[in-house]
């Protein structure tokens, strides 16, 4: 019996012994604990490799951009604006005119911490006509009358305020009559119509005396607003011409070098490419032609 005991224990020790020559043997990568040490600091690989220093001795900082990328139109594919509405015609076949929208991409060169531009016009071929406008006013008053006959959509004061309040939000602008907007305030809706960019001020131009013009003007307007160096927005339903989509082209383009203009001296600001694209489409950068060399007869994208 004491001999078994002692066999066993000899075995042990062997086995115990030749484990230990095989971890010699095998890379040190295995064994997460014996990690490779940097002679010169005494550090792992892994944190050496995130605390380089320079010569100074102070730690390298990554130096953070003042203004978006932008990358060189000489290396990329432009077209005139037949050739994009051709292209983006292609990927839109077999969709009704009316459901799919031209969707026009300005890409400034600016700060990222500059001021924004932001503006309201009228198109002249609007995209949207069936735009739902809420006006703020005494529901028994001469401004709500001429409202509705504008095209207001919702009109009154308390049961408008009621109606937000539960929820029930189906317009897609917000007029205020300045008479109303002391009462507007009060009732508080500023944390319910304020993520919506519904809540009207006299900043936006939301609040007002004569809110019939305001409608009739917001009536096929469309709005723009630059967020991270881009101003987009709708220019033209899928079943617009070459010729009606120039035009709202231009005087986008006319309406945003305005706003720049109107900027600070100190403010750099200015359009360094426009892209056009659809719902359903890819972007085509533009190059400011209206037909190219081998486009196709205007009378095969003026067809509705």
């Amino acid at each position: 019996m004491a001999s078994a005991k002692t066999g066993i224990a000899q075995l042990s020790k062997s086995a115990f012994a030749s484990s230990l020559r095989l971890q010699s043997r095998l890379p040190q990568t295995i064994f997460p604990s014996q990690q490779f040490r940097c002679a010169a600091t005494g550090t792992s690989a892994n944190a050496a490799k995130y605390k380089r220093k320079d010569q100074s001795g102070t730690q390298k900082k990554k130096k953070t951009r003042s203004t978006f990328i932008q990358y060189d139109l000489r290396d990329a594919e432009q077209f005139s604006l037949c050739d994009a509405m051709q292209y983006i015609r292609a990927f839109e076949v077999g969709r009704p005119p009316t459901s799919s929208k031209y969707e026009m991409h300005i890409k400034l060169r600016t700060l990222k911490n500059g001021p924004a531009v932001r503006n309201r016009l009228r198109l002249p071929h609007p995209v949207k006509t069936d735009l739902r406008i809420c006006v703020i006013c005494p529901s028994d008053s001469k401004a709500a009358e001429a409202a509705k006959k504008a095209g207001a959509a919702v009109v009154g004061e308390d049961e408008v305020f009621s109606a937000i309040k539960e929820g029930k939000i189906d317009f897609e602008r917000c007029i205020c009559h300045i008479d109303s907007l002391q009462k507007l305030n009060k009732a508080g809706l500023g944390r319910i119509l304020g993520p919506r960019g519904l809540m009207p001020s006299a900043k936006s131009g939301t609040v007002v005396k004569d809110v019939a013009t305001t409608v009739r003007d917001m009536v096929g307007g469309s709005e723009y607003r630059e967020r991270l160096g881009v101003i987009r927005m709708a220019v033209g339903q899928l079943g617009f011409t070459p010729t009606e989509m120039q035009s709202n082209i231009r005087v986008v383009m006319e309406n945003v070098k305005k706003d720049i203009a109107q900027l600070s001296d100190r403010i750099s600001k200015e359009v360094h490419e426009v892209v056009l694209s659809s719902t359903n489409s890819p972007g085509f950068s533009l190059n400011g032609e209206f037909r190219g060399p081998h486009s196709v007869p205007l009378e095969e994208l003026s067809a509705r």
